[in-house]
């Protein structure tokens, strides 16, 4: 009688395929949690398993304080639904995606520029949940962006009003970005570079600092290799120098 060595017992592949399904989707037999996003006309309702929203410290902290007789909800009415939405999606295939509604007036650039807020929030969501490998995702997929003047002052304002002035991961690769290619996107927003600058002194600081450590190293931005014309910002790494 021939044997076949290389052959699994029918029994023994069931068992494996059971006990990778309960340790790796474990999360499918916990308890569902009602998420009331937002508020008023903005209010969405999200579901979620309990095991993976345990995963971040700050849910953490709202689901333990559940009681017996209490409903499994939790109100986040701060929160935006389309942000969260990406949050609960990294959970279950550790990505997420970001769909722009259509719009053919949109160039690449511009859609870049929506993307590129769109992943900040992202990422100071995931600051706020405790959740550091979706902030490093969030962070990579910024980078990859092209982008407007007008999108990186955008991008610039939200970053440094809803993330810690010790975050230098996030905040000195705008910085240094400005420090470069400021002189150039400046010519197309000169009035609202002006306004960041007053309204964000940190920004400010950030900036001319590295202009001046530029300065003492005798590089001058106005003689680095600059690719984009006015009224485009091209890509560039928003990485720490």
């Amino acid at each position: 009688m021939d044997v076949n060595m290389d052959a699994t017992p029918v029994g023994n592949g069931a068992a494996i395929i059971r006990w990778q399904l309960q340790n790796d989707h474990r999360f499918l037999t916990s308890p569902i949690i009602e998420l009331v996003i937002g508020e008023g006309e903005s209010e969405t309702v999200l579901t979620a398993h309990q095991d993976l929203l345990l995963e971040s410290a700050y849910l953490k902290q709202l689901i333990d304080a559940f009681d017996d007789s209490s409903p499994r909800r939790i109100e986040l009415p701060s929160e935006d639904a389309k942000t969260f939405s990406c949050f609960l999606e990294y959970q279950y295939t550790h990505n997420y995606s970001i769909q722009l509604k259509s719009n053919d007036s949109l160039d690449s650039t511009d859609e870049g520029s929506k993307l590129l807020l769109h992943h900040a929030e992202v990422y100071t969501l995931a600051e706020k949940v405790g959740l550091n490998k979706l902030k490093i995702l969030a962070h990579k997929k910024i980078h990859s962006l092209n982008s407007t003047p007008m999108g990186e002052l955008t991008y610039a304002r939200y970053i440094y009003t809803h993330t810690n002035a010790d975050d230098v991961t996030i905040r000195r690769p705008i910085a240094s970005y400005w420090a470069t290619q400021g002189h150039i996107l400046r010519r197309d927003l000169k009035d609202e570079f002006k306004l960041l600058c007053i309204e964000m002194p940190a920004f400010s600081y950030d900036v001319l600092s590295l202009m001046f450590d530029r300065k003492e190293k005798g590089k001058s931005p106005e003689n680095e290799n600059d690719s984009s014309g006015p009224g485009s910002a091209r890509k560039r790494p928003r990485q720490e120098e």
